[in-house]
């Protein structure tokens, strides 16, 4: 009996052993170009050039610089509220793209060092009088309460810290810039949150110390002591005696009166923006 069924004709094949119809296949069409001939490129992807080889370590080292840069310039006073910091600028004088740049100053918005104005750039914050009388409210109940919780909770090991913190303290104010132990001023409190075993206090309290320093940075007359030794050593004193309401009311005293040194009026530096981030 006959095969009736049509059959197949074979396609004819290359040397290689691929269809002619593969083969044959038109190449893809060449990616768009310009009218002058070359491929369009952006300005935005040259700036952004550099940041290309700032990848893992390297790429967080000079965010890190960056922001260390901006921050400790803050803290000194060279860089005064409202302070434009254009990224241009800060993209020149640290030899880097904008990305990185960018990443630099989220960072410090978060921490409320800057702020970042919609199709304005960043500028140095610009506490208000009323954000300044609600930050240091929030703080003096926030560490009323971590004081019990310390006072409660605080064994010789903690105290001994404590102690060696205050001697550290008073060496550094005696021997350091204003940056240096303003900063360990601000530690200071911090440990002490770590006495209250609470985890969130200390979160909430790192944000408004943090946004405090700043207040106190921006416009405390240079020379002042933002948090005064001896007041330190009077509130560990009154821990160790387990004086828990004696403790609080000495806080809320030191607060106040560190808010009551702040001036809110601040004057616009003449200077460039690489001298006063102190570059030059």
């Amino acid at each position: 009996m006959s095969d009736l069924s049509p059959r197949k004709t074979a396609k004819p094949t290359s040397r290689t052993g691929k269809s002619q119809e593969h083969a044959t296949k038109p190449a893809a069409a060449p990616a768009r170009q310009s009218r002058a001939g070359r491929p369009r490129v952006r300005h935005d992807d040259l700036a952004d050039t550099a940041p290309l080889v700032l990848e893992g370590e390297a790429g967080e080292d000079i965010i890190v610089r960056i922001y260390q840069t901006v921050f400790d310039s803050v803290m000194s006073q060279r860089l005064t509220p409202g302070t434009k910091l254009p990224e241009a600028a800060l993209c020149e004088l640290f030899g880097v793209g904008r990305t990185v740049v960018q990443k630099a100053l989220q960072k410090l918005a978060h921490e409320h060092i800057v702020e970042l104005r919609p199709n304005r750039g960043a500028v140095v914050a610009m506490p208000t009088p009323e954000e300044t009388r609600e930050i240091f409210e929030a703080r003096r109940a926030l560490e009323g309460a971590i004081m019990r919780l310390a006072v409660r909770n605080a064994t010789r090991a903690d105290l001994a810290k404590l102690r060696r913190q205050l001697k550290e303290e008073h060496q550094v104010m005696h021997s350091y810039a204003q940056t240096h132990w303003a900063r360990l001023a601000s530690s200071f409190h911090m440990r002490v949150a770590e006495l209250s075993r609470n985890a969130t206090l200390q979160r909430y309290l790192g944000e408004l110390v943090s946004r405090c320093s700043l207040i106190v940075a921006l416009h405390e007359p240079a020379g002042y002591a933002a948090c005064e030794h001896d007041e330190h050593t009077h509130i560990v004193d009154l821990i160790e005696r387990g004086d828990s309401e004696g403790a609080v009311a000495a806080m809320e005293a030191h607060l106040v009166s560190l808010e009551e040194h702040i001036h809110l009026v601040s004057e616009k530096s003449g200077n460039s923006l690489a001298r006063m981030l102190g570059m030059e």
